[in-house]
């Protein structure tokens, strides 16, 4: 593809998608997000805000050295001491990109900034000319883009684009536009401002009224040729524009759409995946391209069809988008080579022999339980065995659970905290409100417990389930994952990681703040 032809798919999982409450993710699970999306040859990564804490820094700089193939991006604010701090994170990176903003509505620059329009103006440019000083790659965004004045987003547009931005990204901050608006503004801006041949119009859309990725393909339309994007959709609120179903439409419909992307699409299913079981935001069934409804077919009318001829009913396959019936027959007798290999196969990397071995030894339980190991098995087994925390604050040694008809169930649990042993036990409504109320007399977190739920990895009474719970305490949140053939055990699991994780969040600082 020529690059006139070439539609960027910029991914903001790991910073956007990472501002969802509780999707904070360490710095191991962001390079493993990184190295799936660079495999899906996404053409940039926005790694995170290198000034909203040392973790964030360390996540950067780790990202940028991991990926070699994708351009790594870090976010900053349009100041000094953020562009700079980014500049430092992403000295290791084959190909950098520094992505500066500041906002650019009246009421954004009145109430938030307290500048006026010429103040803001002259720190934009500012800020793109010191992140030229660091790289050649230079993105500027008009914060709430949406709502600002026209000839002042003219105005502020001409003038970084002067100064080297060569993107600028149009964000609709609050998901306000309807799709011929957004559209109409981004072919407005492309006519209008004297400059726009020399860089290119990206585009922001986050979900409020569920128009994200409407917005970002009408825009795309009217000569956007990037989108920013999420996997599953993730980030704060509603979320952003849905990276899968973004790509797809535009892949699907080339008669109407000039450009393509330069994805390999049979990747996202297994990033998508990923994604879920990392930050414990389950796909809903009905999701497109990824739910797991996605390709069902259940109407007897629909389901003949399909047989006679796909294309009656579906208007892409599902294995171009990675979904497949793959399935690994290995057992217990199977040895670390075949094990390795498939987890290759499936794009999985171990940073160490010694998480390798881990996973096997999960590997070899798991056989144990289960006859037939799917695909989908080994991605939530690996999920769940490096799922564990730096510095883990506590640990699940044992369970033991008694539910029986016309008696009040009870959970006998065994921790390690600090690693010393303590064990509790307590009864319930149910064997998982005893068993979250026995880890409580133990460790006695005082958290709310917000979310809870289940899904099954695959099909058969022998499946495994995930479970994925969300707790908060005072103004901290986070998830909490688990898997396991037995649904009380996976829960406990999901419980004390999200415990673990409560230990060790660290306070960061919001880009829009």
């Amino acid at each position: 593809m020529s690059s006139s032809e070439r539609l960027i798919i910029f991914d903001t999982t790991l910073r956007d998608g990472e501002q969802s409450p509780g999707a904070s993710m360490t710095r191991d699970e962001k390079v493993r997000i990184a190295k799936a999306l660079e495999r899906m040859g996404v053409d940039v990564i926005e790694a995170g805000f290198p000034v909203a804490s040392p973790g964030d820094f360390e996540s950067v700089q780790a990202v940028a050295k991991a990926v070699k193939e994708s351009t790594v991006c870090g976010l900053a604010r349009a100041l000094d001491r953020d562009i700079d701090r980014a500049g430092e994170a992403l000295k290791g990176a084959n190909s950098a990109r520094i992505h500066t903003f500041i906002a650019t509505s009246p009421i954004h620059m009145k109430a938030k900034l307290r500048m006026s329009p010429d103040e803001v103006l002259a720190q934009a440019v500012a800020a793109v000319k010191r992140a030229r000083r660091y790289t050649d790659n230079v993105e500027f965004s008009p914060e709430d883009a949406g709502r600002s004045d026209f000839n002042f987003l003219c105005r502020i547009l001409e003038a970084v684009i002067a100064a080297g931005a060569g993107t600028v990204n149009i964000p609709d901050t609050v998901g306000y536009n309807l799709p011929h608006q957004f559209g109409g503004l981004i072919g407005r801006l492309i006519e209008q401002v004297p400059n726009s041949d020399q860089t290119v119009f990206s585009v922001h859309c986050h979900n409020d009224l569920g128009l994200a990725v409407s917005n970002s393909l009408s825009a795309v339309l009217h000569g956007a040729r990037q989108v920013e994007c999420t996997v599953n959709g993730l980030g704060e609120r509603a979320g952003n524009a849905a990276l899968e179903e973004v790509v797809m439409a535009v892949r699907t419909r080339r008669d109407l759409f000039s450009c393509d992307v330069a994805l390999d699409t049979t990747q996202i299913m297994p990033c998508s995946r990923l994604v879920s079981g990392i930050t414990g935001f389950a796909v809903q069934p009905n999701k497109a391209i990824v739910g797991a409804n996605a390709f069902a077919h259940e109407s007897g009318i629909h389901q003949d069809g399909v047989l006679k001829s796909r294309e009656t009913y579906e208007i892409m396959r599902a294995e171009d988008v990675g979904w497949s019936a793959n399935r690994m027959v290995l057992g217990k007798h199977s040895g670390r080579n075949a094990f390795r290999t498939r987890l290759q196969e499936l794009g999985v990397e171990f940073s160490s022999d010694t998480e390798f071995q881990s996973a096997f030894d999960e590997f070899k339980k798991l056989a144990d339980k289960k006859h037939e190991i799917y695909d989908e098995d080994l991605q939530a087994l690996v999920n769940d065995t490096t799922l564990a925390v730096d510095n883990e604050h506590v640990k699940l040694l044992s369970l033991r659970v008694c539910s029986e008809t016309g008696k009040v169930p009870c959970a006998e649990i065994t921790l390690e905290v600090d690693g010393k042993a303590q064990a509790g036990s307590a009864c319930g409504s149910g064997p998982v409100d005893a068993t979250y109320k026995a880890i409580e007399a133990i460790i006695d977190s005082g958290v709310t417990l917000q979310l809870y739920s289940v899904n099954n990895i695959t099909s058969g009474t022998d499946s495994q389930g995930e479970v994925a719970v969300r707790i908060s305490c005072d103004d901290r949140t986070v998830n909490g994952q688990g898997a396991d053939t037995d649904i009380v055990i996976a829960s406990a699991k999901a419980y004390v990681n999200a415990i673990n994780k409560l230990y060790t969040l660290v306070e960061r600082t919001h880009p829009q703040v």
